[in-house]
């Protein structure tokens, strides 16, 4: 089976071509473009580097969220319009739990956080168990302060894992790793195929903007 996996749910953007479990091309980079202008070239590069037709890929892989409202738009529109025109199935995949994968050498809970503003983060904690990543707590949107509680609730060595740990260190007490996303580990994380057409981003935590049009409905 061919994969085109694909991650834009953050400032990084990494997209891979994985033929079964070997990653045959892949693009990853934190340079700071705009997805809508990179992430297409980007896919036409690592098909081509596969040295595969678009018509061998048999599934789409995408980082459904949370995080980024634009990047998780752009990767899930995209992935959605090239599963529906080459015909291939479509998988989503947690965007924290595909970061937690790029800390496999790290002992004990691994912590994916992405800056949420007002010190709070999208996080889940995951753990190794067998060599299969587990999730201890579910992803989602909590204050920094609610996240440390948990952590020392649970009682082990824990490390906080993705790019925003290098300017969200100082309100985190544990070690950091600011490693960014490699779309290729989603492939160890695929359950059932996604409905193309109802298949929605995982948002968590409602936008500004959202918020805003509740409240004022709220009022009317």
């Amino acid at each position: 089976m061919n994969y085109l996996l694909i991650d834009t749910s953050n400032q990084p953007l990494s997209v891979a071509v994985v033929q079964d479990k070997e990653t045959l091309s892949e693009i990853n980079t934190n340079i700071k473009k705009n997805h809508s202008i990179q992430l297409m070239p980007s896919i036409k590069q690592v098909i081509a580097d596969s040295g595969l037709d678009k018509s061998a890929i048999d599934g789409i892989v995408v980082a459904k969220g949370p995080g980024s409202y634009t990047g998780l738009r752009i990767g899930v529109t995209v992935a959605k319009t090239l599963a529906y025109a080459m015909n291939a199935k479509l998988y989503g995949v947690s965007s924290l739990k595909a970061l937690a994968a790029t800390a496999k050498n790290e002992q004990g809970l691994i912590v994916p956080v992405f800056d949420a503003r007002r010190e709070a983060v999208y996080t889940g904690v995951y753990k190794y168990v067998d060599q299969q990543l587990v999730t201890v707590i579910e992803d989602q949107y909590l204050p920094i302060t609610q996240l440390l509680q948990a952590l020392h609730e649970l009682g082990e060595d824990y490390t906080f894992v993705g790019p925003d740990t290098d300017h969200l260190q100082i309100h985190l007490d544990g070690k950091c790793v600011a490693n960014i996303p490699q779309a290729k580990y989603m492939i160890e994380m695929l359950e059932s195929p996604e409905n193309v057409h109802e298949f929605t981003p995982n948002y968590i935590k409602l936008s500004e903007a959202e918020r805003n049009w509740l409240n004022q409905q709220n009022k009317n």
